[in-house]
């Protein structure tokens, strides 16, 4: 269509809701034969729901430039429960004339994508009342660019009904959830808060108003230090992502909770409920007063700690940074329980920090069925003194033995280890697990087609291991 040559972008929300004149003036034509299907419009003949549907998959201007087409679709995007603005560029007026026009009783999914300028603050208050007075059941409200101090949301906000899943994305600003009612969110199973200032003070009492929370993530959450999820009973997934490089662990009680995905430093005190983790610590956790040889003997504390709390689940992914940290654990006495781990997966590149670590993992879990490892593209996760570790003359009665003749990449090196050298780690690897089953090990950039022969010669020398119960793939 040719409207994006009489319309601007922040126009294009008030497309065919002004006067007819212009929205009918070239109509689209579509040629039917009286014996023929061939030129029949046959989307515009599907039920409503669908054609709703269509439209959900499209942000909401240009949803609305459809009602050009006929007058079959004059009103179809007014009766779409699905609203989404998601361009900045779009004015406040043009949103505005939109939510005028809209027509359906109730939303399923309402997604915001604006700043908080001057000149667009004082209308946010009013699009999330639209929302929810409508019933909204999906809400994600991502804001950017706030150059007017703090927002708060209002009163209203904290009580609703309908809300099923809420998503807040601060990209720009301190924008809080400081309620200063209480919070009455009865329908809420699904909470994702972003770059939202919370604190120990507030959070509980937001917790507290979600008595159905069934998933929580957190990312870069402030100042909450200690996350009491004991009384949300019906809280069965917790994911924490934090990169600050100034807080202290987060310690968690989480007795129900069965799914647990951690990219920050946190103490876990009772998850004993947890099935399935996925964990890695974050190199940017160590505060800015505490050297590299203080931070060390903290962070073998941490996964030590961690590990005896995660030595029950039946999945647990480990990502290459707890797998560095997991290999200096040898090195300094540190003792690692003994892991009922069934379905292992390790992130990680095949590099010499994180070896060890890796294999002495594979040890302590005797139980371990499946492994399988995704050998990431070059991480600069690891430390560079790292590349200097020794791992050659550790000692042999631990399994180390193959490694003798073995020289892995280090930090620096951004290939990926020769065929030979990723059938000797291989081959470690099926010597020190006991009861595996099934060994995948995703190659990364061996999957480009020129190196097809380096991975078949891999293949090829791992189907002559000794233990032919042991699929490799």
């Amino acid at each position: 269509m040719a409207m994006e040559d009489s319309f601007g972008e922040e126009d294009l929300a008030n497309v065919a809701i002004g006067s007819t004149s212009h929205r009918f003036s070239h109509p689209l034509k579509i040629e039917q034969e009286s014996d023929s299907t061939d030129g029949v419009d046959s989307i515009s003949s599907l039920p409503e729901d669908i054609l709703h549907r269509i439209l959900s998959l499209v942000p909401t201007n240009i949803a609305i430039r459809t009602s050009v087409l006929s007058k079959r679709w004059r009103h179809v995007w007014s009766k779409s429960p699905y609203l989404c603005f998601d361009q900045l560029r779009i004015s406040p007026a043009s949103i505005n004339e939109t939510l005028n026009n809209y027509s359906a009783t109730n939303i399923t999914s309402f997604h915001l994508v604006t700043s908080l300028l001057k000149n667009r603050i004082h209308f946010v208050d009013r699009w999330i009342e639209f929302a929810i007075s409508h019933g909204a059941v999906n809400l994600t409200l991502e804001f950017r660019d706030s150059r007017v101090g703090d927002y708060k949301f209002p009163e209203f906000f904290y009580t609703n009904s309908s809300v099923q899943q809420l998503l807040i994305i601060i990209n720009s600003g301190p924008v809080g959830l400081i309620p200063s009612c209480n919070v009455s969110w009865t329908s809420l199973k699904y909470l994702s808060l972003s770059s939202c200032r919370l604190s120990d003070e507030t959070f509980p009492k937001i917790l507290s108003g979600c008595p159905v929370l069934e998933s929580l993530r957190l990312q870069n959450y402030g100042t909450v230090k200690f996350l009491d999820l004991s009384e949300s009973r019906l809280l069965r997934r917790l994911d924490l992502d934090c990169c600050s490089s100034v807080r202290e662990p987060t310690k968690i009680v989480g007795p129900h909770i069965h799914y647990l995905r951690l990219r920050a430093q946190c103490t876990l005190l009772d998850v004993s409920s947890l099935i399935e983790a996925n964990v890695d610590s974050s190199v940017n956790y160590l505060l800015p007063s505490i050297s590299y040889h203080e931070a060390e003997p903290l962070k073998l504390a941490i996964v030590q700690a961690m590990l005896d709390k995660l030595q029950n689940v039946d999945k647990l992914t480990l990502g290459v940074e707890f797998l560095r940290i997991l290999s200096k654990s040898e090195l300094n006495g540190v003792l690692i329980p003994t892991l009922k781990v069934k379905t292992l997966t390790l992130e990680t590149m095949i590099l010499r920090p994180v070896v060890p670590g890796i294999i002495r993992l594979v040890q302590n879990s005797p139980e371990v069925k499946k492994i399988t490892i995704y050998t990431m593209q070059f991480s600069t996760v690891l430390d560079k003194r790292d590349s200097f570790v020794d791992f050659k003359n550790m000692n042999p009665d631990q399994g180390w033995r193959s490694l003798d003749h073995v020289v892995f990449p280090t930090l620096w090196d951004s290939k990926v280890p020769e065929p030979e050298l990723m059938v000797s780690f291989m081959e470690l690897l099926l010597a020190n697990a006991i009861t595996l089953e099934t060994l995948v090990v995703r190659l990364g950039s061996y999957t480009d087609r020129s190196r097809f022969e380096e991975q078949f010669q891999i293949a090829l020398t791992l189907s002559h291991y000794n233990n032919e119960a042991v699929p490799v793939r």
